[in-house]
């Protein structure tokens, strides 16, 4: 006899995320359902618009992934013209997208995720001298001190005593899959507030750089960055240095903070194996190292793992349409009319055709036979993928590129851990630190790049090459991948006469949250949380470390409408 677990809303998320679960009489998971419960309609929004403008309006998929969707959009433009940009764009795109990544892992390790393994109120009982030696043992950060610590301490108690926990209110403190001593959980509570304060700072390489935060600025053939280091109106040499010691900033609170508290925290959960999902992971591919943006020169490599196998890496080719397909047999679309029927579409053939046929609000439970959710179903060559910083870890790995290969090593060594342990929640967790590390690194070296290229006179940063539509052909097709902090993310774009006529985004949300396909494969949320043991079925901690562990971001995955209406919103610019 199964019992079904409704959670509406995954809380600490970005978006609207639904999950059900079934839970036999002993507490494990059986079957599982994730469901995006709010729609967008993007996609349609771009349609018959100047391709160089949709970058803008990609950019507002979503508040958190915004730089993401622009990069993606404006190489997907830049794919289907054959512009190449200059060496000081592609740097300065690469340094957006690594602040970003930073800030980004940094802020979901401690106020996103954190506190599924750290119990708060807990802290209120460590012994604040206990927590310095610690913190003092792991690290040389120099906010460490007894003193600190029980400032910290106090604030916490204040809150507690009150009774209203503010920022830490509705957690399941005290739930018995709590491991951490009170005074490790007072050690990360202090750095979540830490974390407050310093993420502020990161993000003004993108208001340098970029204009502003979040909704920087890009171009087609290049980016907009006025460097000019003797001009005062500019991106001249002061704010450059800036620029280079809020990285330096960045890299100290990633290595001395996020990573130490990583792996103490870790430590106290080795045998917290649930979570595993698929297996299957799924790499664009990102960061390359040369001037021009070709995946063979990438730091984080392109690839496909299928079950495990990390001695065998398989090639995705993203203009295949066997390699890259969206299916809708458990989704609230339509394909040429029909719901289902078990066909997939490559997005530079895909629709976005909006057919709601869930229950009417309010409802206790989804008709999981039939459909439930905005998410399609994106599969590669028909197979269910993760993807996201496990699955880059793992294909990078597999890969042998030996940044990854040592971290990933060294750290397993410092656990005393299989790599087999990575096909977990933690797995996943550990795997997001870890490449934050290297990308803080790759963020210093490409800014010292950066400041190589202008000091030898290069300061060019946009090629009007190919930029009026008089120069382009009728009929254009693009890609433009990247690797958002998410995961693997697509945009696809059918250019004709000088105007967008199709546009398909594929997000790293979209391929993890997606629901049952037509062979009833399940996607990676739903696969990761089956066979989870849970100890209470009131407090549903183990669903939430599970699926925070992904980070999601629903607004990305179900990229308007008026259901009653059906109509979309229109936005009209003066």
């Amino acid at each position: 006899m199964s019992e079904r677990i409704v959670v509406d809303p995954i809380t600490r998320i970005e978006g609207h995320l639904r999950v059900e679960v079934n839970v036999d009489e002993s507490g494990v998971i059986k079957e599982a359902f994730s469901s995006g419960t709010a729609v967008r309609g993007l996609e349609l929004i771009v349609r018959d618009r100047d391709p160089r403008d949709v970058w803008a309006y990609v950019q507002r998929i979503c508040g958190v992934c915004t730089t993401v969707h622009a990069l993606a959009s404006v190489r997907s433009v830049e794919d289907a013209l054959g512009i190449k940009i200059p060496k000081n764009a592609e740097l300065i795109r690469n340094i957006m997208n690594e602040a970003l990544y930073v800030h980004d892992h940094v802020v979901h390790f401690y106020h996103l995720h954190a506190l599924d393994w750290v119990d708060v109120v807990s802290a209120t009982k460590a012994n604040p001298a206990e927590t310095s030696k610690i913190a003092q043992s792991i690290s040389s950060w120099p906010k460490s001190s007894p003193g600190y610590f029980t400032d910290v301490q106090n604030k916490v108690k204040k809150l507690v005593e009150s009774g209203q926990l503010g920022i830490f209110a509705n957690g399941y403190w005290g739930h018995k899959a709590y491991k951490l001593p009170p005074e490790v959980n007072l050690l990360a509570v202090a750095h979540y507030l830490e974390a407050l304060d310093w993420q502020k700072e990161i993000v003004k390489i993108h208001t340098i750089l970029g204009g502003k935060n979040p909704h920087p600025h890009y171009v087609v053939g290049g980016m907009a960055t006025p460097l000019d280091i003797d001009s005062d109106n500019g991106v001249n040499a002061e704010r450059l240095m800036h620029i280079s010691q809020l990285i330096d900033q960045g890299k100290d609170f990633v290595n001395q903070v996020y990573i130490p508290d990583l792996l103490a925290i870790g430590s106290f959960y080795k045998d917290w194996t649930y979570g595993g999902g698929v297996t299957n992971y799924l790499c664009y591919g990102d960061f390359s190292t040369s001037s021009v943006y070709d995946y063979k020169n990438y730091r984080m490599p392109r690839g496909v793992i299928l079950n495990g196998n990390i001695n065998e890496v398989l090639d995705i080719d993203l203009k295949d349409s066997k390699h890259v397909q969206e299916f809708i047999d458990h989704s609230w679309y339509t394909y040429d009319g029909k719901q289902g029927n078990g066909v997939g579409k490559h997005p530079f053939d895909g629709e976005t055709a909006f057919n709601y046929t869930g229950p009417k609000a309010p409802f206790k439970q989804l008709d999981t036979d039939k459909e439930y959710t905005w998410l399609k179903t994106p599969r590669w060559k028909e197979n269910s993928m993760e993807t996201g910083p496990l699955a880059r870890m793992m294909v990078g790995y597999a890969s042998g590129k030996d940044e990854i290969v040592n971290i990933v090593d060294d750290t397993l060594k410092k656990l005393n851990l299989p790599i087999s342990v990575l096909h977990s929640a933690l797995g996943r967790t550990v795997a997001r630190g870890l490449e934050t590390s290297l990308i803080a690194g790759w963020l210093r070296n490409d800014m010292d790049e950066l400041l190589k290229n202008i000091k030898s006179g290069d300061q060019v940063t946009f090629d009007r090459t190919k930029w009026e539509p008089s120069t382009w052909p009728k009929n254009a097709k693009g890609v433009g991948w990247m690797e958002a902090p998410r995961g693997a993310l697509g945009h696809w774009i059918e250019i004709e006469n000088g105007k967008t006529k199709n546009y398909q985004a594929v997000v790293p949300s979209t391929w993890n949250a997606s629901p049952k396909d037509h062979k009833g494969q399940v996607g990676a949320y739903e696969a990761a949380l089956t066979g989870t043991l849970m100890l209470n079925k009131e407090q549903p901690l183990e669903i939430m470390r599970i699926i925070h562990s992904f980070d999601p971001c629903l607004a990305c995955a179900v990229h308007l409408t008026d259901l009653e209406t059906n109509n979309t919103t229109e936005i009209k610019l003066g």
